[in-house]
Protein backbone atom coordinates (compact mmCIF):
# COMPACT_ATOMS: atom_id res chain seq x y z
CA UNK A 1 0.00 0.00 0.00
CA UNK A 2 0.97 3.46 -0.74
CA UNK A 3 1.96 6.67 1.35
CA UNK A 4 3.04 10.16 0.82
CA UNK A 5 3.59 13.13 2.70
CA UNK A 6 3.48 16.95 3.21
CA UNK A 7 6.74 17.57 1.22
CA UNK A 8 7.51 20.57 3.86
CA UNK A 9 7.52 18.36 6.32
CA UNK A 10 11.19 17.34 4.40
CA UNK A 11 12.75 20.71 5.49
CA UNK A 12 12.54 23.42 2.60
CA UNK A 13 14.92 23.51 -0.16
CA UNK A 14 15.58 23.30 -3.85
CA UNK A 15 13.32 21.33 -5.53
CA UNK A 16 15.42 18.88 -7.08
CA UNK A 17 16.65 18.50 -3.68
CA UNK A 18 13.97 17.80 -2.23
CA UNK A 19 12.18 15.53 -4.60
CA UNK A 20 15.90 13.52 -3.98
CA UNK A 21 14.81 13.44 -0.86
CA UNK A 22 11.18 12.36 -0.57
CA UNK A 23 12.36 9.33 -2.70
CA UNK A 24 15.66 8.59 -0.06
CA UNK A 25 12.19 8.35 2.68
CA UNK A 26 10.43 6.03 0.04
CA UNK A 27 7.12 7.70 -0.41
CA UNK A 28 5.81 7.33 -3.49
CA UNK A 29 4.20 10.89 -3.49
CA UNK A 30 3.82 14.12 -1.88
CA UNK A 31 1.29 17.06 -1.22
CA UNK A 32 3.78 20.14 -2.33
CA UNK A 33 2.53 23.56 -0.94
CA UNK A 34 5.03 25.40 -3.19
CA UNK A 35 5.84 28.25 -1.00
CA UNK A 36 6.31 26.12 2.11
CA UNK A 37 8.56 23.28 0.44
CA UNK A 38 10.47 25.21 -2.17
CA UNK A 39 13.59 27.65 -2.02
CA UNK A 40 14.72 27.77 -5.02
CA UNK A 41 11.70 28.93 -7.19
CA UNK A 42 9.49 32.38 -6.57
CA UNK A 43 6.25 30.70 -6.78
CA UNK A 44 3.72 34.20 -5.56
CA UNK A 45 0.89 34.95 -7.71
CA UNK A 46 1.84 35.47 -11.37
CA UNK A 47 5.06 33.38 -11.63
CA UNK A 48 3.78 30.04 -11.89
CA UNK A 49 4.44 29.11 -15.70
CA UNK A 50 4.12 25.53 -17.68
CA UNK A 51 7.54 25.76 -18.32
CA UNK A 52 8.48 25.86 -13.96
CA UNK A 53 5.55 23.19 -13.14
CA UNK A 54 7.08 20.76 -15.70
CA UNK A 55 10.71 21.53 -14.40
CA UNK A 56 9.42 20.70 -10.94
CA UNK A 57 7.21 18.27 -11.78
CA UNK A 58 9.72 16.47 -13.99
CA UNK A 59 12.38 16.58 -11.30
CA UNK A 60 10.17 14.48 -8.67
CA UNK A 61 9.04 12.69 -11.68
CA UNK A 62 12.88 11.67 -12.16
CA UNK A 63 12.84 10.09 -8.63
CA UNK A 64 9.60 8.34 -9.05
CA UNK A 65 7.64 10.38 -6.69
CA UNK A 66 4.25 11.66 -7.87
CA UNK A 67 2.71 15.16 -7.12
CA UNK A 68 -0.69 13.63 -5.40
CA UNK A 69 -1.80 17.17 -4.21
CA UNK A 70 -0.59 20.85 -4.66
CA UNK A 71 -1.56 22.69 -1.49
CA UNK A 72 -2.34 25.57 -1.86
CA UNK A 73 -3.68 27.00 1.47
CA UNK A 74 -4.97 30.89 1.16
CA UNK A 75 -8.37 31.92 2.85
CA UNK A 76 -11.20 31.59 0.43
CA UNK A 77 -13.46 33.95 3.14
CA UNK A 78 -11.58 37.22 3.99
CA UNK A 79 -13.64 39.78 3.95
CA UNK A 80 -11.07 42.36 2.96
CA UNK A 81 -11.50 42.62 -0.46
CA UNK A 82 -8.06 42.55 -1.45
CA UNK A 83 -6.81 39.91 0.21
CA UNK A 84 -9.47 37.66 -0.51
CA UNK A 85 -9.16 38.73 -4.57
CA UNK A 86 -5.26 37.73 -4.33
CA UNK A 87 -6.19 34.22 -2.41
CA UNK A 88 -8.65 33.42 -4.77
CA UNK A 89 -6.80 34.41 -8.23
CA UNK A 90 -3.62 32.42 -6.46
CA UNK A 91 -5.83 29.19 -6.41
CA UNK A 92 -6.91 29.18 -9.96
CA UNK A 93 -3.37 30.02 -10.66
CA UNK A 94 -2.87 26.31 -9.62
CA UNK A 95 -5.85 25.20 -10.87
CA UNK A 96 -4.46 25.99 -13.99
CA UNK A 97 -0.66 24.91 -13.78
CA UNK A 98 -1.84 21.58 -12.08
CA UNK A 99 -1.99 19.06 -14.85
CA UNK A 100 1.91 20.42 -15.85
CA UNK A 101 3.19 19.74 -12.32
CA UNK A 102 1.53 16.05 -12.40
CA UNK A 103 -0.92 17.08 -9.72
CA UNK A 104 -4.74 15.75 -10.09
CA UNK A 105 -6.07 17.93 -6.76
CA UNK A 106 -5.78 21.54 -5.59
CA UNK A 107 -6.43 21.31 -2.03
CA UNK A 108 -6.95 23.83 1.04
CA UNK A 109 -8.64 24.21 4.30
CA UNK A 110 -11.13 27.49 3.46
CA UNK A 111 -10.15 29.76 6.11
CA UNK A 112 -10.72 30.47 9.79
CA UNK A 113 -13.90 33.38 10.73
CA UNK A 114 -12.26 36.07 12.62
CA UNK A 115 -15.71 37.49 13.62
CA UNK A 116 -17.94 34.75 14.91
CA UNK A 117 -20.76 37.54 14.59
CA UNK A 118 -20.15 37.51 10.92
CA UNK A 119 -20.51 33.93 10.08
CA UNK A 120 -23.62 34.77 7.18
CA UNK A 121 -20.62 37.24 5.69
CA UNK A 122 -18.10 34.48 5.40
CA UNK A 123 -20.28 31.85 3.85
CA UNK A 124 -21.10 34.56 1.23
CA UNK A 125 -17.82 34.65 0.65
CA UNK A 126 -16.66 31.36 0.62
CA UNK A 127 -20.19 30.64 -1.63
CA UNK A 128 -18.66 33.51 -4.08
CA UNK A 129 -14.87 32.06 -4.45
CA UNK A 130 -16.11 28.64 -4.69
CA UNK A 131 -18.84 29.65 -7.96
CA UNK A 132 -15.26 31.06 -9.47
CA UNK A 133 -13.32 28.28 -8.53
CA UNK A 134 -15.52 25.62 -9.90
CA UNK A 135 -15.90 27.05 -12.78
CA UNK A 136 -12.00 27.38 -13.50
CA UNK A 137 -11.20 23.55 -12.41
CA UNK A 138 -14.07 22.45 -14.72
CA UNK A 139 -12.28 24.45 -17.61
CA UNK A 140 -8.86 22.59 -16.87
CA UNK A 141 -10.01 19.32 -15.61
CA UNK A 142 -8.36 19.86 -11.99
CA UNK A 143 -10.38 18.64 -8.69
CA UNK A 144 -11.10 21.21 -5.62
CA UNK A 145 -9.68 19.49 -2.38
CA UNK A 146 -11.93 20.90 0.31
CA UNK A 147 -10.66 20.13 3.83
CA UNK A 148 -12.57 20.40 6.67
CA UNK A 149 -10.29 21.92 9.82
CA UNK A 150 -11.53 23.14 13.51
CA UNK A 151 -11.81 26.35 14.17
CA UNK A 152 -12.00 27.24 10.17
CA UNK A 153 -15.92 28.10 7.87
CA UNK A 154 -15.65 24.23 7.08
CA UNK A 155 -14.91 21.98 10.17
CA UNK A 156 -17.30 19.33 10.05
CA UNK A 157 -18.57 16.62 8.21
CA UNK A 158 -21.90 18.29 8.22
CA UNK A 159 -20.74 21.32 6.93
CA UNK A 160 -19.04 19.82 4.78
CA UNK A 161 -21.49 18.19 2.96
CA UNK A 162 -24.17 21.63 2.90
CA UNK A 163 -20.62 22.98 1.16
CA UNK A 164 -21.39 20.00 -1.33
CA UNK A 165 -24.68 20.07 -1.57
CA UNK A 166 -24.46 23.70 -2.70
CA UNK A 167 -21.20 22.69 -5.25
CA UNK A 168 -22.25 18.95 -6.91
CA UNK A 169 -19.79 19.43 -9.64
CA UNK A 170 -17.49 16.74 -9.57
CA UNK A 171 -14.73 18.67 -9.72
CA UNK A 172 -15.09 19.49 -6.06
CA UNK A 173 -13.60 16.74 -3.60
CA UNK A 174 -12.74 16.15 -0.27
CA UNK A 175 -9.23 15.63 1.22
CA UNK A 176 -10.29 13.74 4.72
CA UNK A 177 -8.76 14.33 7.96
CA UNK A 178 -9.96 12.53 10.39
CA UNK A 179 -8.29 14.10 13.28
CA UNK A 180 -9.19 17.25 11.86
CA UNK A 181 -13.21 16.55 12.63
CA UNK A 182 -12.08 15.82 16.42
CA UNK A 183 -12.51 18.39 19.38
CA UNK A 184 -12.09 17.83 23.02
CA UNK A 185 -15.95 17.72 22.92
CA UNK A 186 -16.35 14.63 20.52
CA UNK A 187 -13.43 12.99 20.90
CA UNK A 188 -14.63 10.30 22.92
CA UNK A 189 -17.23 9.73 20.41
CA UNK A 190 -15.09 9.50 17.36
CA UNK A 191 -16.37 6.54 16.26
CA UNK A 192 -19.76 8.04 15.33
CA UNK A 193 -17.62 11.50 13.91
CA UNK A 194 -15.65 9.24 11.63
CA UNK A 195 -18.62 6.87 10.53
CA UNK A 196 -20.88 9.95 9.84
CA UNK A 197 -18.21 11.46 7.93
CA UNK A 198 -17.92 8.76 5.54
CA UNK A 199 -21.70 8.25 5.32
CA UNK A 200 -21.67 11.86 4.52
CA UNK A 201 -18.56 12.54 2.20
CA UNK A 202 -17.54 8.91 1.40
CA UNK A 203 -18.46 9.20 -2.25
CA UNK A 204 -16.67 12.66 -3.06
CA UNK A 205 -13.67 11.97 -0.92
CA UNK A 206 -10.11 12.35 -3.44
CA UNK A 207 -6.99 11.84 -0.24
CA UNK A 208 -6.74 11.74 3.00
CA UNK A 209 -4.24 12.98 6.07
CA UNK A 210 -2.94 10.49 8.63
CA UNK A 211 -1.67 12.28 11.75
CA UNK A 212 -3.17 11.25 15.30
CA UNK A 213 -4.40 12.80 18.72
CA UNK A 214 -3.74 12.28 22.22
CA UNK A 215 -5.15 13.52 25.48
CA UNK A 216 -3.04 15.42 27.67
CA UNK A 217 -3.06 15.88 30.79
CA UNK A 218 -5.94 18.12 31.03
CA UNK A 219 -8.22 16.73 28.76
CA UNK A 220 -6.62 18.95 25.78
CA UNK A 221 -5.90 17.34 22.03
CA UNK A 222 -2.11 16.73 20.96
CA UNK A 223 -1.08 15.87 17.62
CA UNK A 224 1.38 13.43 17.07
CA UNK A 225 2.26 11.30 14.32
CA UNK A 226 -0.13 8.56 12.84
CA UNK A 227 0.33 5.18 15.04
CA UNK A 228 1.05 7.11 18.50
CA UNK A 229 -1.98 8.28 19.59
CA UNK A 230 -5.68 7.19 20.22
CA UNK A 231 -7.53 7.18 16.95
CA UNK A 232 -9.18 4.63 15.52
CA UNK A 233 -7.46 3.67 12.85
CA UNK A 234 -8.37 0.46 12.01
CA UNK A 235 -12.26 1.96 11.43
CA UNK A 236 -10.70 4.79 9.50
CA UNK A 237 -8.54 2.16 7.34
CA UNK A 238 -12.01 -0.24 7.10
CA UNK A 239 -14.09 2.57 5.96
CA UNK A 240 -11.54 4.76 3.32
CA UNK A 241 -10.75 0.84 2.13
CA UNK A 242 -14.77 0.64 1.51
CA UNK A 243 -15.30 4.31 0.06
CA UNK A 244 -11.82 4.83 -1.72
CA UNK A 245 -9.52 2.01 -1.95
CA UNK A 246 -6.25 2.54 -2.99
CA UNK A 247 -6.45 6.19 -2.75
CA UNK A 248 -3.70 9.16 -1.68
CA UNK A 249 -2.64 9.06 2.12
CA UNK A 250 -0.58 11.58 2.95
CA UNK A 251 1.07 11.50 6.74
CA UNK A 252 1.16 14.82 8.44
CA UNK A 253 2.38 15.64 11.76
CA UNK A 254 5.37 13.79 11.94
CA UNK A 255 9.05 14.43 12.09
CA UNK A 256 11.93 13.11 9.77
CA UNK A 257 12.88 10.54 12.84
CA UNK A 258 9.15 9.08 12.62
CA UNK A 259 8.93 8.71 9.26
CA UNK A 260 9.72 5.29 8.66
CA UNK A 261 7.61 4.11 11.28
CA UNK A 262 4.23 6.34 10.72
CA UNK A 263 4.60 5.29 6.54
CA UNK A 264 5.01 1.43 7.77
CA UNK A 265 2.02 2.18 10.36
CA UNK A 266 0.27 3.23 7.33
CA UNK A 267 1.31 0.59 5.22
CA UNK A 268 -0.18 -2.52 7.52
CA UNK A 269 -3.33 -0.74 8.88
CA UNK A 270 -4.38 -0.05 4.72
CA UNK A 271 -2.93 -3.73 3.65
CA UNK A 272 -5.05 -5.36 6.57
CA UNK A 273 -8.15 -3.15 5.83
CA UNK A 274 -7.79 -3.87 1.98
CA UNK A 275 -7.71 -7.95 2.90
CA UNK A 276 -10.30 -7.83 5.06
CA UNK A 277 -12.45 -5.83 2.23
CA UNK A 278 -11.79 -8.59 -0.08
CA UNK A 279 -12.99 -11.78 1.93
Amino acid sequence: MSVGILAHLLGKQPFRELAAKVEAFDFSYVQLALSKAISDVDSSLGKISPGLASEIGGAFADHRVRIAVLGCYASLIDLEEESYRHNVDRFKEHLRHARHFGAPIVATEVGKPADVSRIPEYWERLHRALEELVEEAERWGVTIGLEAAQGHLIDSPETMAQTLERFPSSCVGVVIDPCNLMNADNFARQDEVIQTAFDLLGPRIVSAHAKDLRRGANGELIETAAGLGELNYPLFWRLLEQHKPRGFVTLEAVTEEQCATAAQFVRDGRAVAAANATI
